[in-house]
């Protein structure tokens, strides 16, 4: 899976300047990048967008619990 174009970007809501949180590129065709701020050169879980959006969806409306 080619990620080389992938724009990489941290939630508003990340504490620390984001280096506690995840990193998301939502730039690339066909698919969604999800990696760990803290091992950038690390793995990468991958989702289709449809997929992504229904994850989105879910946490906003609180059917997915957020841990702090």
């Amino acid at each position: 899976m080619d990620l080389t174009g992938a724009v990489w970007r941290t939630s508003t809501r990340s504490s620390n300047g984001g280096s506690t949180c995840v990193e998301v590129a939502t730039n690339l065709p066909d698919l969604v990048g999800v990696r760990d701020s803290k091992d950038r050169q690390g793995p990468v879980l991958t989702f289709g967008p449809g997929a992504w959006a229904g994850f989105v969806a879910a946490t906003r409306s609180g059917a997915i619990a957020r841990h702090t």
